[in-house]
């Protein structure tokens, strides 16, 4: 059996208002007035990078497909000026409910913006608003360093960075949101700012959990740690179960004492035939099979009927997601924090899950789990940024996989089912506010496409 195990404009404008016309009068508005003020002279398209998810997905008119920091500003003043709304993306695997940019609208495609760079001793790394996630690990391993970066490849770095920076070095590093030193920032008002928490504490406060409804960063310097070839490597894999051991998966991952170095991963998937299963995948940074299977015997107990964990290179741990990244279908995402895994809880969630993902077209469906040690995360106040969920133990999503848009209904009702399934233990507080600060950097709300900020 083969298992994955990784998932995650304008149009008819003529003058200052909406009018009624066709797309290339806004193109051609934008070839005559917005591209001289561009880096070259080709950046201006109708065709919109593809998204991860077709779900409820942006519909631009018009797309810029900037080259240099400066087109972001040129770009960002022309929309504001002009009152055209407007989205910034990168990896485009943000899914939401909240888009709302159609054809009377502008995408600004930051994927050019991919440098990642890093100073003479490797302690701090520069990553460009357009860097994925396997971009930045592959010029890491190249340079000889680690950077913290999420456990998908296909995802935007500096877009999980901003929302908090979950992933397999956390344990020793904290979270991403943590190890950011200064970000260069489009604002509301089409500067660029470098923002830090010396030179605009409230703002880089706000960034840091709450990045993209603030401004747009083209650029953002972290640290990173100089690495040997010992460093680059991880145990990783996956353990495939039979469904009637749910429970005792379930119950093993909650009686596990994750340590900085191990993370657990927890997945209901199907295998090539379609068949649902139930696939842990442990992760031990600098692990091999002995220290490995210890640090996770009680899995190993279990009995998996298929065992695929081995040492692999740093540039090689977020492989079992790619396939994950395929473009287009539906995929909404429905995620919850919570405190404990109760195993009845699980055999709920794999009822609705397997009703779902039987339904046709919707047999890559999902329920993901991650887990991670939160020792160096919890040593950071939780009032040092915005990021709201530091104290979370385990973080689950549903995500509905399905290729026609007549399940969405169905696909709505088995992912909020499954939320509210995990909701039902969360034990969290409510998310603190940015009202304020938003206010003050972005008070005509141009900022307005990603789960808004009101």
């Amino acid at each position: 059996m083969k298992f994955t195990s990784r998932f995650l404009w304008a149009c008819a404008f003529t003058g200052l208002v909406f009018a009624t016309g066709n797309c290339s009068t806004l193109v051609q508005r934008l070839q005559t007035d917005l591209s001289p003020q561009l880096s070259q002279n080709n950046l201006i398209s109708t065709t919109a990078p593809a998204r991860w998810s077709d779900f409820d997905a942006p519909n631009p008119g018009v797309v810029v497909n900037v080259r240099t920091e400066s087109d972001v500003v040129a770009t960002v003043k022309f929309c504001t000026k002009q009152n055209i709304p407007f989205l910034a993306q990168n990896g485009g695997n943000g899914w939401a409910t909240t888009f709302h940019l159609g054809k009377n609208g502008l995408l600004i495609n930051l994927a050019a913006l991919n440098q990642v760079t890093f100073n003479t001793n490797k302690t701090q790394v520069t990553i460009g608003g357009g860097s994925t996630v396997s971009n930045t690990i592959n010029k890491a391993y190249a340079a000889g360093a680690l950077v913290l970066t999420g456990n998908c490849n296909c995802v935007g770095a500096l877009g999980a960075t901003l929302g908090g920076g979950y992933g397999n070095l956390m344990g020793m590093y904290g979270f991403a949101v943590d190890n950011v030193l200064s970000l260069r920032v489009v604002t509301a008002d089409g500067n660029i700012r470098t923002v830090t928490a010396q030179s605009d504490p409230d703002l880089f406060w706000a960034l840091r959990g709450a990045g993209p409804n603030l401004g747009i960063v083209t650029s953002a310097t972290l640290k990173s740690s100089p690495a040997s070839t010992q460093d680059f490597q991880a145990w990783r894999g996956d353990l495939v179960f039979t469904e009637d051991k749910l429970e005792d998966v379930v119950q093993a991952i909650e009686n596990l004492v994750l340590t900085p170095d191990t993370v657990i991963f927890l997945y209901l998937l199907a295998d090539s035939t379609g068949t649902p299963s139930v696939v842990a995948s442990p992760f031990q940074y600098k692990g091999n099979a002995t220290t490995g299977r210890a640090a996770f015997a009680s899995l190993y107990a279990l009995g998996p009927v298929a065992d695929t964990t081995e040492v692999v290179p740093y540039n090689e741990w977020n492989a079992g997601s790619d396939a994950l990244c395929k473009r287009g279908d539906f995929k909404p995402g429905f995620a919850a924090g919570f405190q404990h895994m109760i195993p009845s809880t699980w055999r709920q969630i794999w009822d609705a899950y397997v009703a779902f993902q039987k339904l046709p077209g919707a047999a890559s469906t999902g329920v993901l789990l991650e887990a991670y040690d939160l020792t160096k995360a919890r040593s950071v106040p939780s009032s040092s940024s915005a990021f709201p969920n530091r104290n979370v133990r385990f973080n689950a999503f549903a995500i509905p996989w399905y290729t026609n848009s007549s399940l969405d209904a169905q696909a709505a009702e088995f992912g909020n089912n499954v939320r509210d399934l995990l909701r039902v233990t969360s034990g969290l507080p409510r998310n603190q506010t940015l009202q304020s600060i938003k206010k003050r950097y972005d008070p005509k709300d141009v900022f307005n496409q990603w789960f808004n900020i009101h």
